[in-house]
């Protein structure tokens, strides 16, 4: 079966960075579509970054040019590099393997409709 484990969250001030690490198993990690989503209270789940079985990646407009998406096929394993954190920031990170193999929607495109598995979230809470 699919698994999805996230760590690497934790709390943090402004300004400050972490990495998100998931680890992948039950499928074959390297022909899937990858992202990373988050949830902070109250409000939907949205997609922060996604990359394909080439290493494109896709990412939303609030977190381009802090955040950087990465994979290593040889273990199976999903990384965030987050850089410059702020408040807003502020969420619970979900991994998630996507419906699609070897490419991704368009980042504007990508949602709950478009994953096929969820991990458990790691928490992010920066302070000001």
């Amino acid at each position: 079966q699919v698994q999805l484990v996230e760590s690497g969250g934790g709390s943090l001030q402004a300004g400050g960075s972490l990495r998100l690490s998931c680890a992948a198993s039950g499928f074959t990690f390297s022909t899937y579509c990858m992202g990373w989503f988050r949830q902070a209270p109250g409000k939907e789940r949205e997609v922060v970054a996604t990359i394909n079985t080439f290493g494109a990646s896709g990412y939303a407009d609030s977190v381009k040019g802090r955040f950087t998406i990465s994979k290593d096929d040889a273990k199976n394993t999903l990384y965030l590099q987050m850089d410059n954190l702020g408040p807003d920031d502020t969420a619970m990170y979900y991994c998630a393997q996507g419906t699609w193999r070897w490419s991704c929607p368009p980042i504007n495109d990508m949602g709950a409709v478009n994953v096929g598995r969820w991990g458990q979230g790691t928490q992010v809470t920066v302070s000001s």
